[in-house]
């Protein structure tokens, strides 16, 4: 029963970590491919072109879900806290 408590708290810390990363990965990559056909059909070869609308969409979503992505880290961490304490 000890070894699941391991993996047990592994898999809560993964799942956590998802849901945290998800928005600003999941921003960064709609807005990174937009850009890419946007270069593809205009042909410009330019790097700040790609990082700089990456950059700008990951501040948006820190500021519009911060908040969340706080809640949901204070959440996993008071579990894990707890959970320390009953051992």
């Amino acid at each position: 029963m000890e070894g699941d408590i391991p993996l047990l708290l592994m898999s809560q810390m993964l799942k956590a970590a998802v849901m945290i990363a998800a928005p600003i990965l999941g921003a960064s990559l709609v807005v990174g491919l937009i850009v890419s056909v946007f270069q593809v059909v205009t042909q410009i070869q330019e790097m700040t072109l790609t990082f700089v609308p990456k950059l700008i969409a990951a501040v948006a979503v820190l500021i519009m879900l911060g908040h969340w992505m706080l809640s949901q880290w204070r959440v996993f961490a008071t579990e894990l806290i707890t959970a320390a304490g009953q051992f």
